[in-house]
C-alpha cells in the first residue's frame, strides 16, 4: 500500500531530490471541487502502485513558492517526474484509467500488475 506525502515549501524540494524513482506530484487547493473529486483515484493509484510511485499532493495556498516554481497556473495541475526531471503535466480532473494509463509510461510493467 503506498501512502501518499502531503508536503509544502519546506520539504518538498529536499523530498523531490531524495527520491528515487517516478514520483507524481498533485498540486491543489482545499477549496477547489475538481481537486477533491480528484482524491479519491490517486489515493486508489497510491494503493496500486505502491511503492513504485511516490505521490506527493502539495496545497499551493501552503506552497506557493512550489507551485510557482513548477509553473502552476491552475488546480489540480499534476507533474510526473522520473529520475528528477519533469517528464508530464496534466490541468484538470482525470479519471483513474487515465492516471493509470499516464503513470504506466514511468513504472515498470509489474508495478501496474494490479491495476
Amino acid at each position: 500500500m503506498g501512502a501518499i506525502l502531503h508536503l509544502d515549501d519546506r520539504n518538498l524540494p529536499a523530498a523531490l531530490a531524495q527520491s528515487r524513482g517516478p514520483v507524481l506530484v498533485d498540486f491543489h487547493a482545499t477549496w477547489c471541487g475538481p481537486c477533491r473529486s480528484l482524491a479519491p483515484s490517486l489515493d486508489a493509484l497510491a494503493d496500486e502502485t505502491g511503492e513504485h510511485l511516490a505521490v506527493i499532493k502539495v496545497d499551493i495556498d501552503q506552497a506557493p513558492a512550489a507551485a510557482n516554481a513548477f509553473g502552476v497556473r491552475s488546480v489540480p495541475t499534476l507533474v510526473l517526474l522520473d529520475e528528477g526531471r519533469i517528464r508530464d503535466m496534466r490541468v484538470g480532473l482525470q479519471s483513474l484509467a487515465q492516471l493509470r494509463t499516464w503513470v504506466a509510461s514511468v513504472l515498470p510493467p509489474s508495478a501496474m500488475a494490479r491495476a
